[in-house]
């Protein structure tokens, strides 16, 4: 018997966002004997939904497939916006009485596994108590942190930005009293981000320029689901969802494999929407027509045509132009041109943070992630116990945080079964000289790029695949053995 039960738990899990609420359901129907814990390093339930309160803010994927396959979406728009997701989320906590296991204000810090205990160690830091560290041990660590910094932004600095007369930030970190009402306002940017905000801020103040470096393929898609709405209204929930949720997941992979076979088409294809709803006078190819193809970078999904719609309408502008400098009243661009501004919202991205920052030991040798490589997308060789929860660029980040979950909960039981503590990935005889790739492979988005070369690699076949298939993913995680050879279970339980 350990002298603390409180804080020797079974499980783990970091972050009480999407991804952690998730797999506390999971885990407690899967396995539903096991102590566990969710460490959350704010004050609230959420996470990103939580954190970010820019206006308009709300999913670029539809909440058919970002919502969970256990709980079906109920609300009439499927591209939904954030306050209905945090709403959502924080439902599905309560529903399964998930707030009770979660300590708020709690950044792991450390985590260190003995093999000899087959526990990890956590230090785990007290937000709301300066100072103050506490120790948690656990069997299984299942990493739920989201894959950005909320701390840090991507912010690049601007020449003359200090003269700006008006307010300058990123939407991270956004005020809480901000009055753009009848403001001229420029953002920077041409991503998810920019493009929610840009038509929201539009209602209310006098202009908006949405000033880009480079264009994003955008693509116009109904808030409501009319399918979804009109099965609802004959079908039980779960059934409406599930039809749905096929539907979408089917859709989103076809859409995929055809951006891959044959870019150029899927191209024309996106442009001809953008014109349909511009009209021919538009500049199309300037404003709306990348360098690269479609799905090289996550494209951007605007519900109801509402950026084209501002566009239209005269609230929204869109510039394509790189800055010279940032002047009192504005921004000067290389092409000479100055736009007026009273403020300007710098929506340049995010800074990516491997498994929440935290630092990690095996048997008192430091882990280095780069020299790992990911199994199956969601464990690393030699690193036992531990699971981390890393969604899809090519479709809905909660399709894959399901997964990974299950598995989880498959890599638990099993190890009940054969009576062992440890379960981890190690490469095999087979696998030596075996060609590494980057973790995250035909994606060029600025976010990504700048962070590679701190993420684990892949391998050239499995199981040390970093997949974004989500069909493949279903029957590995749901069908295959979990002893294939790489995946060592060891460690066996003391009498």
């Amino acid at each position: 018997m350990r002298e603390n039960q409180e804080n020797d738990l079974d499980v783990v899990i970091v972050g009480a966002g999407l991804s952690g609420i998730g797999a506390a359901v999971h885990l407690q129907t899967h396995c539903p004997g096991k102590t566990y814990g969710i460490l959350e390093t704010r004050a609230a339930i959420g996470g990103t939904w939580d954190l970010y309160r820019y206006p308009g803010i709300r999913s670029d994927s539809d909440m058919h497939t970002l919502g969970y396959n256990f709980k079906p979406w109920r609300a009439e728009k499927a591209i939904a916006d954030g306050p209905s997701i945090l709403e959502y989320v924080n439902e599905t906590a309560d529903e399964n009485d998930i707030r009770r296991h979660i300590r708020f204000q709690r950044r792991i810090e450390e985590a260190s596994w003995s093999t000899e205990e087959a526990r990890w160690t956590l230090k785990v830091a007290c937000c709301d108590e300066p100072g103050k560290v506490e120790s948690i041990t656990c069997n299984m660590l299942l990493m739920c942190g989201g894959y950005f910094d909320y701390e840090k932004a991507y912010r690049p600095e601007f020449e003359g930005e200090e003269a700006f007369e008006g307010p300058m930030f990123h939407p991270q970190f956004w005020p809480e009293d901000l009055d753009y009402k009848g403001k001229r306002v420029i953002v920077i940017g041409s991503g998810a981000t920019a493009m929610t905000v840009v038509p929201a801020m539009a209602e209310d103040a006098a202009n908006v320029t949405m000033l880009q470096r480079s264009p994003t393929y955008v693509v116009s898609r109904p808030a409501k689901d009319a399918l979804a709405n009109g099965l609802r209204r004959f079908l039980p929930d779960t059934l409406a969802y599930a039809i749905t949720r096929f539907k979408n997941v089917q859709f989103q992979s076809w859409m995929y494999k055809r951006t891959r076979t044959n870019p150029e088409k899927v191209k024309d294809l996106l442009l001809e929407e953008v014109r349909k709803h511009l009209g021919p006078d538009y500049d199309v190819e300037k404003h709306f027509t990348p360098s690269y193809n479609p799905w090289d970078q996550r494209l951007c999904l605007i519900p109801d045509a509402d950026l084209f719609e501002s566009i239209k309408a005269g609230k929204t502008t869109v510039v394509t132009d790189r800055i010279d400098c940032v002047t009192k009243k504005g921004i000067r661009l290389q092409s000479g041109d100055h736009l007026d501004a009273d403020i300007i919202i710098v929506a340049t991205g995010l800074e990516m943070k491997l498994l929440s920052g935290v630092d990690f030991s095996v048997d008192g040798e430091a882990v280095d992630f780069t020299e790992t490589l990911a199994y199956k997308g969601m464990l690393y060789s030699d690193v036992p116990n531990m699971v981390q929860t890393f969604g899809y660029i090519n479709a809905s980040w909660t399709l894959r945080a399901d997964l990974t979950a299950e598995y989880c909960c498959r890599l638990i039981n099993r190890m009940d079964e054969l009576g062992v503590r440890q379960c981890t990935p190690r490469l095999r005889d087979s696998d030596d000289g075996m060609t590494t790739r980057p973790w995250i492979t035909d994606f060029s988005s600025g976010y990504m790029a700048r962070a590679m070369h701190l993420f684990p690699k892949q391998g050239d076949k499995a199981p040390w695949l970093n997949t974004q298939d989500y069909k493949a993913d279903k029957k590995m995680v749901r069908q295959e053995a979990l002893e294939d050879g790489a995946l060592t279970f060891s460690n066996s339980v003391p009498n």
